[in-house]
């Protein structure tokens, strides 16, 4: 009975935390990742990292994919052993050749294999296996909006259901959606300055961020109308180039706001941040620390917190 009072509590915790569960944070000026639960205990971390941009949890939810972005690498981080192994890239070196990437920017590892990433002054989509470019969209060093054969630099990627790619080109502000067969399918110039990670959300709506100072995060529709847009001018409340926004399970959005050392979430229905991880403008590696923190991703807690790896999925 005890045992059943308290996971019912914590649930109901959970539930009603800004936060419903945990978020694995890339912490990117401490070449780190953490898993932070909604009370902002630490659940898990991992070190050794150079740069590490993005990290999102593998298919499986036994290891995590970084983008190490000046590494110049992708890695594999085991999240039991710790152990790391590199998946694509020569660390250090930037190049156009076999093994060699630009900027390496969001990072996945889809369902059945294939690690991708957006190459971003390669300009270009990498889909990669077994060390080896299977498919590209956008033509190597060749930076143009004209896809899916040029792309502009890129530093989005996110993977849509059915095998398709969502694409973020710095110059221009273009969202593109293309198709798992590597067609267009349609394409939008973001009323940002400088588009970053766009999100698919339910009835066709996109989730981006604005990465600028004063920075800003916005839902628009396929057609660039702004839907919804949180980005105070100035005070506690404004983002320093915040370079990922996620729609959590509860209709809140979660922000990296990678300038103000600081993760936070934001309520849409009040506008205004309910939760963050980081003091702002006070970087650091103690408790409820950071340092430009550029990548998350949402991992579900199971009862007394243990995080529920295996059900993270990209889509």
């Amino acid at each position: 009975m005890i045992r059943l009072l308290t996971a019912l509590a914590s649930a109901i915790s959970l539930h009603a935390s800004p936060l419903p569960g945990a978020l694995l944070i890339a912490d990117r000026g401490n070449d780190r990742i953490l898993l932070v639960d909604p009370q902002k205990h630490v659940l898990w971390r991992t070190g050794g990292l150079t740069f590490d941009d993005d990290s999102f949890v593998e298919p499986g939810g036994k290891s995590i994919v970084s983008n190490e972005e000046e590494g110049q690498a992708i890695v594999s981080i085991d999240i039991r052993s710790g152990a790391h192994t590199y998946l694509y890239g020569t660390p250090g070196i930037r190049g156009t050749q076999a093994n060699h990437l630009n900027t390496p920017d969001d990072a996945y590892v889809l369902p059945n294999g294939t690690l991708t990433v957006a190459d971003a002054y390669n300009c270009r989509i990498l889909f990669i296996r077994a060390h080896r470019i299977v498919r590209q969209i956008g033509t190597t060093a060749v930076c143009r909006h004209d896809p899916p054969r040029y792309l502009g630099a890129v530093n989005g990627d996110t993977p849509l259901p059915g095998g398709g790619v969502l694409v973020s080109e710095i110059q221009g502000s273009w969202i593109d959606d293309i198709s798992a067969s590597g067609k267009l399918r349609w394409d939008v110039q973001a009323p940002v300055s400088y588009p970053s990670d766009p999100q698919p959300l339910s009835g066709g709506r996109i989730l981006l961020a604005d990465y600028a100072s004063p920075g800003a995060v916005l839902i628009i529709d396929r057609r660039g109308k702004v839907l919804w847009r949180y980005g105070p001018a100035s005070g506690r409340g404004a983002l320093d180039h915040p370079s990922l926004a996620l729609m959590l399970p509860n209709g809140d959005v979660a922000i990296n706001d990678d300038y103000r050392d600081r993760v936070v979430i934001v309520d849409p229905r009040k506008n205004r941040i309910v939760w963050e991880y980081g003091a702002p403008n006070r970087p650091g590696t103690g408790p409820d620390r950071l340092k430009i923190p550029d990548g998350m991703d949402f991992v579900p807690l199971g009862p007394a917190k243990t995080p529920l790896w295996a059900a993270v999925h990209h889509p």
